[in-house]
């Protein structure tokens, strides 16, 4: 198999907008850290002076953003896990561990969404969904914040969701039930474990084009400028911006900020997500989504 380029996504820029050192010395492990957003996150925290740490269930791609990281002076480690399994999300916090003696900072990233009429959806096709978004941040958050309040440590959770996660969503429902369980997971553990020093809080990115996750989304061209016209700011987001707002919200200068969710998408949730016009399509519309998704029929994550 090919291994996946070690060069950043687009979007994704040295020239920063902070502090160069904002998260020196500090240990971020990124789930879903081989491709997409993840690896954008990941790729920029080390340019702050963070050690990073990112698991996914790929190999090839988790030493492909080590390899971004690394060629630019940054250190970073990888462990292949499915975060559906607690005991695999227990063994990624422990490596991590492991290898830098610490975690600062927990990035809930791991992600897998696809359109599909929901009288239609297998049994697999929701636990998959659910499984990763869902349990896998649970699992992660638990792993981590059990050992932040064993070993008496801060810790600070950033987890990404939608804007469907208040509002519900047509056509993609396993996501919008696992990313509204996440919310309220984020404010719940908010309250409970602020007496420990540990923060949550929740980032909520639109419509970011991203290899793999766009194309099970973005039905076709005119389905995608639908997209973007509906947009109040009239143009789909960048990694760039969202690498912008994730590291605010991790660093110090938020830190009385938890147990938020805060949203970047040209306003879009104020006027409906992007799955409405779902509602009005044909039979045979959904008959060829299906069509095209039978090898990964599974909800296979996308990151």
């Amino acid at each position: 198999m090919a291994e996946a380029s070690s060069r950043p996504l687009p979007g994704v820029v040295d020239d920063l907008r902070f502090a160069p050192h904002l998260l020196k010395d500090r240990v971020v492990l990124v789930t879903g850290g081989g491709s997409g957003l993840g690896r954008s996150m990941a790729y920029r925290f080390a340019t702050l002076g963070a050690k990073v740490m990112v698991g996914s269930r790929k190999e090839e791609n988790l030493r492909a953003t080590c390899r971004s990281i690394e060629e630019r002076g940054g250190e970073a480690h990888w462990k292949v896990a499915d975060v559906k399994d607690p005991k695999a999300c227990d063994a990624l916090v422990e490596a991590a561990y492991e290898h830098f003696g610490k975690i600062d900072i927990l990035i809930n990233n791991s992600a897998g969404n696809f359109m599909a009429r929901t009288e239609k959806l297998s049994e697999n096709a929701y636990r998959s969904v659910v499984g990763t978004v869902l349990d896998g941040t649970f699992f992660m958050t638990q792993a981590a914040g059990k050992r932040w309040i064993a070993k008496k440590q801060k810790g600070n959770v950033l987890s990404i969701v939608a804007t469907y996660a208040w509002t519900g969503a047509a056509h993609v429902v396993p996501s919008a039930c696992a990313k509204a369980g996440v919310l309220a997971l984020t404010r719940s553990l908010a309250v409970e474990w602020a007496k420990h020093g540990i923060r949550l809080n929740a980032l909520a990115p639109g419509p970011v084009p991203t290899p793999g996750a766009w194309e099970r989304l973005i039905a076709n061209q005119n389905f995608e400028e639908a997209a973007r016209q509906r947009i109040p700011l009239q143009r789909f987001g960048t990694h760039q911006e969202i690498c912008d707002l994730a590291t605010f919200l991790v660093s110090d200068t938020s830190s009385w900020i938890t147990g938020q969710v805060v949203s970047s998408d040209g306003g879009e949730w104020l006027v409906g997500n992007t799955f409405q016009e779902l509602r009005a399509m044909p039979a045979e519309f959904w008959e060829a989504m299906e069509e095209m998704r039978k090898p990964s029929s599974k909800g296979t994550p996308s990151h």
